[in-house]
């Protein structure tokens, strides 16, 4: 079955367990205004840009494998539901290939169908594939 929640694939040349590191470090690649902890289950953090913020919870954690966030509240001001993203979840799938690690992030619940699906798509891809990925390979991200 093909899914339509939006999905963001990285290869990079780092261990899963480095992988897996690096997508904790939200404030590294994501956000500035990161608050809280994003690595074991029940874990909560907020990250804030402006008017918007998102809240979310880990609610599973397989260090160098898997890690699931869940929304727990958002302001998304731009739209007119600004908690579209509520009770969505960010699902971070973390596997070898040869001697690098892919990182395959979906977005469950941001389909073509949702308002902020477009320029939720272009949000994601800078943060996923530009950002986590620089971070991942040189060191330093570009959290906004």
């Amino acid at each position: 079955m093909t899914t339509t929640d939006y999905t963001a694939t990285v290869v990079v040349d780092k261990t899963p367990q480095e992988a897996f590191n690096a997508i904790a470090d939200v404030g590294a690649w994501w956000a500035k205004s990161f608050k809280g902890n994003a690595k074991n289950v029940n874990d909560v953090f907020s990250v804030k840009f402006g008017e918007t913020f998102v809240d979310f919870k880990i609610i599973e954690s397989v260090p160098g494998k898997r890690v699931v966030w869940l929304v727990t509240d958002c302001n998304l001001h731009w739209l007119s539901d600004k908690k579209e993203w509520n009770g969505t979840r960010v699902v971070w799938d973390i596997n070898p290939v040869g001697n690098a690690t892919e990182i395959a992030m979906t977005h469950i619940g941001i389909v073509p169908e949702s308002e902020c699906y477009s320029d939720c798509s272009v949000g994601w891809d800078e943060h996923i594939k530009s950002s986590l990925y620089k971070l991942l390979s040189e060191g330093v991200g570009l959290p906004a």
